[in-house]
């Protein structure tokens, strides 16, 4: 039988494509490259002996790979392919470079089946969310009406006046000395006035035991009505009439006094923005908002007076600190800026405030 030609050593090895010499007997058909790699030369079967293996022996002198381990797995399809399809070098000598390649580097062996996690499938009918009622539950709405804090009980201790000696006293059976004898002064010095009853208020602590309404202040100075005061206060303000306010207006103006125009007398009340009672509330207190003149001529106590009142009002205002103890008018607070404060309230050592 006839042998495959065995490539001479001396020869080199062309290139991978070209063309292959077949014998002279096969030259006449020139098959297709397509053809010369898919099907190399295969050796005859008489020339390779067989063993009772099934395992062919190797020719003397053509290297045979080492066969694959039992457990390797089968390589993949495109590699088989790709392995077919390549054309090798000679006809019966194989690519050594390839084989030692696929010895050094093992081919990753496929995941089994079992291995490989199946991906949960969809469910069938979607879910569907649970339907809303209908019927709404309404929303809280605010009250119509803001509630309000509880109010803190007053405190009857902040709205009761502070305690005054004063407060206690009231009217003896019989009229102590020392009011029957003011009475007399205030006589000799031509003040006319009445007796009132007496005025005490144990709320507030107000107290008035021997009240006075002076109608006039001497023979030719009246005051306006409703002038209650107590004695020792209506005989301090007939003397200032008489030895102050009289001389004042013969000198300023060259006239005499007709009438002094009150503004307020006993008044049961504290003082203002205060818990202490003011003196108005014992009668020992006199307001003064006009004086009016033997000419007709009014002057009235003011912030801002004409000049020649102004100089008169100066005179008797300044005046009036010593025999009375408070004097307060314009400038000191805004209470007094259309009238003259003048009381008797008691002070350490006789002394004096004023504004």
């Amino acid at each position: 039988m006839e042998q495959p030609l065995t490539p001479r050593a001396d020869q080199p090895l062309k290139p991978r494509g070209a063309k292959r010499l077949k014998p002279r007997r096969h030259r006449q058909v020139t098959p297709t490259r397509t053809q010369q790699k898919t099907q190399p030369p295969l050796p005859s079967p008489a020339d390779v002996p067989v063993p009772e293996s099934g395992i062919p022996v190797p020719r003397p002198g053509i290297p045979v790979p080492q066969p694959r381990p039992a457990d390797a797995p089968k390589a993949d399809a495109a590699k088989t392919q790709e392995q077919k399809t390549e054309a090798p070098k000679t006809a019966g000598a194989p690519d050594r470079v390839g084989e030692l390649k696929k010895q050094a580097l093992p081919e990753p062996s496929a995941p089994e089946p079992s291995a490989v996690e199946s991906e949960p499938e969809p469910p069938a009918v979607a879910p569907t969310p649970t339907r809303k009622p209908d019927i709404t539950e309404p929303e809280a709405q605010p009250p119509a009406v803001a509630p309000q804090p509880s109010q803190k009980p007053a405190d009857a201790d902040d709205e009761k006046m502070l305690p005054d000696p004063r407060s206690d006293d009231l009217p003896e059976a019989k009229m102590p000395a020392e009011e029957v004898a003011c009475r007399e002064r205030l006589k000799t010095l031509g003040v006319e006035f009445e007796e009132h009853k007496a005025e005490s208020n144990p709320e507030i602590g107000c107290s008035i035991p021997y009240p006075l309404v002076l109608k006039s202040l001497g023979k030719s100075v009246a005051i306006g009505s409703g002038t209650e005061l107590n004695c020792k206060m209506a005989e301090a303000t007939a003397r200032f009439a008489a030895n102050v306010i009289e001389p004042a207006a013969k000198a300023e103006f060259g006239a005499d006094l007709r009438s002094i125009g009150q503004a307020s007398a006993f008044v049961c009340r504290p003082r203002n923005g205060t818990r202490k009672l003011s003196e108005h509330a014992f009668g020992n207190a006199l307001d003064i908002a006009s004086f009016t003149l033997s000419g007709g001529r009014k002057i009235e106590v003011g912030p801002v007076p004409p000049e020649k009142d102004a100089k008169f009002l100066d005179a008797v205002r300044k005046a009036a600190c010593g025999p009375f103890k408070t004097v307060l008018g314009p400038g000191a607070d805004a209470d007094h800026s259309l009238h003259f404060h003048l009381d008797l309230e008691p002070r350490r050592h006789g002394g004096t405030f004023c504004q």
